[in-house]
């Protein structure tokens, strides 16, 4: 199966590692360099510097054909940008984002995006762990909406054509040393 993540922090690099183990193809994208030294020496996929939340960025690491998108940044913004491109413009099926605030992540589940709100698994873990009812917050939402593709980039509004980082491409190589290369 091949797996695109967009975000190389602690999640990120944590389910990079866990599904590169259980032989998925899988490719990691941040903005940032360093971010890749948390993946681990054993790393067979591919670790590339670049935006998520650009077109041609996602195309040029090759992200179309994907079979499941997660967009796992810091960034509530980022990742439901990520996620929209993923699904409406690459037409990537299984995507999820993972949303803080439990109010953005149902709307936007509502809006046609699977979202994952730690906000709401962390409230229900203390709850369980403290011997409570659960709490209620969503956790892992279902997408209940639908994303309509749009593949005409003229006719869509908000197309960042500028592409604001330039992309470094980061290949890890079989002995897991993450060596930055220009793409």
């Amino acid at each position: 199966m091949k797996i695109v993540i967009v975000g190389c922090g602690r999640v990120g690099a944590s389910v990079a590692e866990a599904y590169d183990q259980k032989g998925h193809e899988v490719l990691v994208l941040d903005i940032l360099t360093a971010a890749f030294d948390r993946l681990p020496s054993s790393f067979g996929g591919t670790a590339l510097r670049g935006d998520g939340t650009d077109e041609d960025v996602l195309k040029r690491a090759g992200a179309e054909g994907a079979d499941v998108f997660l967009a796992l940044t810091e960034g509530d913004n980022r990742n439901v940008m990520a996620a929209q491109l993923a699904a409406e413009e690459l037409s990537i099926e299984r995507v999820i984002a993972k949303i803080n605030d439990p109010l953005r992540a149902k709307a936007y589940a509502e809006l046609g995006i699977a979202t994952l709100c730690r906000t709401g698994l962390m409230v229900d873990a203390i709850d369980h762990y403290l011997g409570f009812p659960s709490s209620g917050l969503p956790g892992m939402l279902a997408p209940t909406g639908h994303h309509e593709a749009h593949h005409d980039r003229d006719s869509r509004p908000g197309t960042n054509a500028a592409g604001s980082l330039t992309t470094t491409a980061a290949t890890v190589p079989s002995a897991g040393q993450t060596a930055p290369q220009e793409a």
